[in-house]
C-alpha cells in the first residue's frame, strides 16, 4: 500500500477517535444541565410563592391601616353622640357607624383570608426548600462526576492531539492539505474503505479501471462519485 495512504488512514482513525469524544462531552454536559434546570425551576417556583406571599402581606397591612382608621372613626362618632341635638344628626351618625362596622367586618374577613394565603405559601415554600436542598445535593454530586469525566476526556484528547501533531509533522504538506480539504465536508469519512468494489463513503460501485488502480495501490485514489480518499480493505480468506 502507498506509504502516504497508510499515513492518511492512520490519521483518519486518529481524527475519528478525537471526534468520538464530542458526543461523550455533550452527553455529560446535558446531564449536568438537566440537574441545573431542575434546580433553577425550583428556585423560580420559590420566587413565585414568595412574591404571592409578600403581596398578601402588603394587602393585610393595607387592611390593618383601614381597621385603625375605622376604629378612630367609631371613637370619634361615640364622642359626637353627646353633642347631637336633632334626629337627622342621630340618623346620619348611626349610618356612619353601621357603615364603619360593616367595613371593619369586611376588613377582618379579608385579613383572615389573606393570612391563610400567607400561611399556605409559607408551607409550600418550606416544602420547596426541602426539594431544593435535595436538588442542590444531586447537582453537586452530578457536577463532581461530570467534571471528573470531562477531565479524563481532556487528558485522553490531549494525548491523541499530541499523537496527531506528531503524525501531521511527518506527513507531506500537500497530502495533508488535500486530506484536510476533504475532511471539511466529509468529516470522519474523508478516508474510507472499498468493499465489494464499492466506496463505503457514498456506497457507489467503482468501475473496473478505478478498482484496478485500487488493487495496485501505487497512488492515492479518490472516489469518482463523492471525492473521498479510498483504500482497499484487507480481505480475509473466508471473505
Amino acid at each position: 500500500m502507498n506509504t502516504h495512504l497508510e499515513e492518511l488512514i492512520e490519521l483518519s482513525k486518529l481524527d475519528k477517535s478525537i471526534d468520538d469524544f464530542t458526543p461523550l462531552i455533550e452527553t455529560a454536559q446535558k446531564k449536568l444541565a438537566r440537574r441545573a434546570q431542575k434546580r433553577d425551576d425550583i428556585l423560580e417556583q420559590i420566587a413565585k410563592l414568595t412574591e404571592t406571599s409578600e403581596k398578601a402581606k402588603i394587602t393585610i397591612s393595607s387592611y390593618e391601616e383601614q381597621i385603625k382608621a375605622l376604629n378612630e372613626q367609631l371613637i370619634a362618632g361615640n364622642a359626637k353622640t353627646g353633642m347631637i341635638t336633632t334626629e337627622k344628626e342621630m340618623k346620619a351618625l348611626s349610618m356612619e357607624t353601621e357603615l364603619a362596622k360593616e367595613k371593619l367586618g369586611h376588613a377582618n374577613t379579608e385579613i383572615e383570608r389573606y393570612q391563610s394565603i400567607v400561611d399556605a405559601k409559607a408551607t409550600e415554600i418550606e416544602e420547596a426548600n426541602k426539594v431544593l436542598n435535595s436538588a442542590n445535593e444531586e447537582f453537586e454530586k452530578v457536577s463532581a462526576e461530570v467534571n471528573e469525566k470531562l477531565a479524563n476526556i481532556d487528558a485522553n484528547k490531549g494525548r491523541l492531539f499530541e499523537e496527531r501533531n506528531t503524525k501531521t509533522m511527518a506527513l507531506d504538506m500537500k497530502i495533508l492539505s488535500f486530506y484536510e480539504k476533504i475532511r471539511v465536508w466529509a468529516k470522519n469519512t474523508a478516508v474510507v474503505p472499498v468493499k465489494k468494489q464499492a466506496c463505503f463513503g457514498c456506497y457507489m460501485k467503482l468501475n473496473d479501471n478505478t478498482y484496478a488502480s485500487m488493487i495496485k495501490a501505487e497512488e492515492i485514489i479518490t472516489c469518482p462519485h463523492c471525492g473521498r480518499i479510498m483504500y482497499l480493505e484487507a480481505q480475509t480468506e473466508e471473505a
